[in-house]
């Protein structure tokens, strides 16, 4: 079974240099391997030093790269429905060459490149995908792309296609305009339906992990919170959590200060990220770009261990729909009910347990919605939340 390792996080903490010094450790040890990005400002080639193109090149031996360009995917992914839009764009006066262009729409980039996984994965070539996506928000808007096009293939779709077949002829005859035949409407649901297989391959907790990179400073941590809060919500599982260019005990100088800052930023990263566990890499003296530089990285982030090997399984919190409300899980293991302290701050939970402190950064579903009461059971602490209808009617959250 095809391993699937996703690196995302703030832009500028170092994920592609991760993402790349994983994919080569895992091939220096007999995975086949690939590593793509998902980022349509690619930095794959810079960090390996290699030209690297739209179809997989091989980087070493078991290594391949690609960065995938979007107008290779649209050629490969849309082409029947580019060629429709280009058509109806240019009876609108365009010429032929601006209207391809204005087929183009933003976010296809990146959604071309995301369907690469499934493809890899099929094709049987590869032990382990490894994918430097794209900043952290752009990668959770991305993702939760599937769950749109399933609802647009169920409801939308056939409502277009009989509109089209009623009055397709008629409105093209009367004014002119070209109306998208059967093929553009099979071709977008094979597109969407694509994608939906995307969705389960990378919400398998036994192929896929998602492993965010951050640097030890507040603005970094506090985005790796909400993206790690809402990959848990679209079913996402997180494995590892990387804080990386950490300072090394003997720096000194100008860096003391931002050491004591970085140490003073590493435990409540474990203690809120768990019980993912949190790895480091060290800030090198060096620039780390080449093979060499990335086997470094690699081996001081995993050392002896598998690169590819799931680090933790299950869902540390998750957001359930229960009837008109919702309610939150957390799992907190050898915790008692007395140990147990929560409080709430707008759109954040915040849990004292057993001498410990976490944060969880609420889903935008919850933040208007109040927090209905909380129990205990099976080492599970569950919250509930009213309707946001009723919320608001109540005047806001209950804090």
């Amino acid at each position: 079974m095809t391993r699937i390792l996703l690196y995302t996080g703030k832009g500028g903490v170092g994920k592609t240099s991760v993402a790349a010094s994983t994919a080569l450790l895992c091939a220096e040890r007999g995975l086949r391997t690939i590593v793509l990005s998902t980022d349509i400002a690619h930095s794959l080639a810079d960090a390996y030093d290699v030209p690297l193109g739209p179809e997989p090149r091989e980087i070493v031996p078991n290594l391949w790269g690609q960065e995938p360009d979007v107008y290779y995917n649209i050629a490969r992914y849309w082409r029947t429905i580019q060629m429709y839009v280009t058509e109806l764009f240019s009876w609108h006066g365009l010429d032929e060459v601006m209207a391809e262009e204005m087929t183009i729409l933003p976010g296809m980039d990146e959604l071309g490149n995301l369907l690469w996984i499934a493809d890899h994965v099929e094709s049987g070539r590869y032990d382990v995908i490894v994918v430097d996506a794209a900043p952290t928000g752009e990668t959770l808007r991305l993702l939760s792309l599937p769950e749109a096009s399933r609802w647009w293939v169920e409801r939308i779709a056939p409502i277009g296609r009989r509109m089209s077949r009623l009055g397709g002829p008629i409105l093209q005859r009367m004014v002119g305009v070209p109306m998208p035949q059967e093929e553009v409407f099979h071709a977008a649901e094979r597109l969407l339906r694509r994608l939906d297989s995307v969705h389960r391959l990378l919400a398998d907790p036994e192929r896929t992990s998602v492993r965010i990179v951050l640097a030890l400073e507040a603005m970094s941590i506090a985005e790796a919170h909400r993206s790690f809060t809402y990959f848990h919500l679209f079913g996402y599982p997180t494995d590892l959590v990387v804080a990386n260019r950490v300072f090394p005990p003997d720096v000194g100088g100008y860096f003391a200060r931002l050491r004591e800052t970085q140490q003073a930023h590493l435990p409540r990263v474990e203690q809120e990220f768990g019980p993912v566990p949190v790895a480091t890499v060290p800030f090198f003296d060096r620039e780390m770009v080449g093979v060499d530089r990335l086997r470094e990285v690699g081996r001081a982030l995993f050392g002896d261990s598998d690169p590819a090997e799931i680090r933790y399984r299950g869902r540390p919190y998750q957001v359930v729909r229960e009837g008109d409300g919702w309610t939150l899980k957390v799992e907190l293991p050898f915790v008692s009910h007395d140990d147990v302290d929560l409080s709430r701050h707008g759109d954040e939970l915040v849990l004292h347990a057993a001498g410990w402190r976490r944060t969880l950064v609420l889903p935008r579903a919850l933040v208007d919605a109040r927090t209905a009461g909380a129990r205990w059971q099976d080492q599970t602490l569950t919250i509930q939340f009213e309707p946001r209808r009723a919320a608001a009617a109540g005047g806001g959250a209950r804090r």
